[in-house]
């Protein structure tokens, strides 16, 4: 005896289950990603060459028009 697949009734809304994430495994992603942002923010609008971490001016020239593009001053 084979049993047949149960055919899906007209007009029925199919249900979807939303997975739940920990906090407790998103933090420290969180916290990579925020202090990732907060470096190439610093390479982008405060780097001059003076203060960068990278002796030299290549990092500057490097961001030279993408700083322009953002409205940062860099002249």
């Amino acid at each position: 005896m084979s049993h047949a697949a149960a055919a899906p009734v007209a007009g029925a809304i199919p249900t979807v289950e939303i997975p739940t994430v920990d906090l407790r495994e998103l933090a420290p992603w969180a916290l990579f990603v925020g202090l990732l942002g907060l470096l190439v923010i610093f390479f982008v609008s405060a780097d001059q060459g003076a203060i960068s971490i990278p002796a030299g001016t290549a990092i500057h020239e490097w961001v030279h028009d993408g700083r322009h593009l953002l409205g940062y001053p860099c002249h």
